[in-house]
């Protein structure tokens, strides 16, 4: 950006291919998204105060915000947790710490995992919050978590490259 005062860090970091996955679809599965679970993690990691919470775009979205919402996405398809109001989980609050919204994503993602591990056959239907109506299948659940982790990864990327010139995974 020509005439801007604020200097950006122009790091890079190396691009990694796909993720090497177990021998069967489970872990295929868990392995895409654990891979890109952990390229929205390394975008809000080391992100600086208080670029990470302002929101980058007219939606309102922020990248720790987006790392918040990815929590709560995981206890509702994993943990069967209900995320009450939808749109507040993507705010995060003036307690919110990108120390503590990391601690605690890494932290449902390892449940979510446990969840995952245990399950002995993807047919089978994941968890499901209260009051809710019939629970799709683990596989369901898995392909969609890819999908949304892969799309909110897309979103971490260009959120992250405005705040201080980052890219790469």
């Amino acid at each position: 950006m020509q005439g801007n005062s604020v200097q950006r860090s122009r790091t890079r970091a190396r691009e990694t291919g796909p993720p090497a996955t177990g021998p069967d679809e489970k872990a295929t599965l868990r392995g895409f998204l654990d891979y890109l679970r952990n390229s929205v993690a390394d975008k809000v990691a080391g992100a600086p105060e208080p670029q990470v919470r302002t929101r980058q775009v007219p939606s309102g979205t922020s990248l720790l915000g987006l790392l918040r919402h990815l929590a709560f996405v995981e206890r509702f398809y994993f943990l069967g947790e209900d995320a009450g109001d939808w749109p507040a989980t993507m705010r995060p609050s003036a307690q919110d710490t990108v120390d503590g919204v990391l601690a605690d994503y890494r932290e449902t993602v390892e449940r979510a995992n446990r969840v995952i591990d245990a399950c002995p056959d993807l047919a089978l239907p994941a968890p499901r919050a209260p009051r809710r109506g019939s629970a799709p299948s683990m596989r369901w659940v898995l392909v969609h978590m890819i999908e949304e982790t892969g799309r909110h990864a897309g979103h971490a990327d260009i959120l992250r490259e405005r705040i201080d010139g980052s890219t790469g995974r």
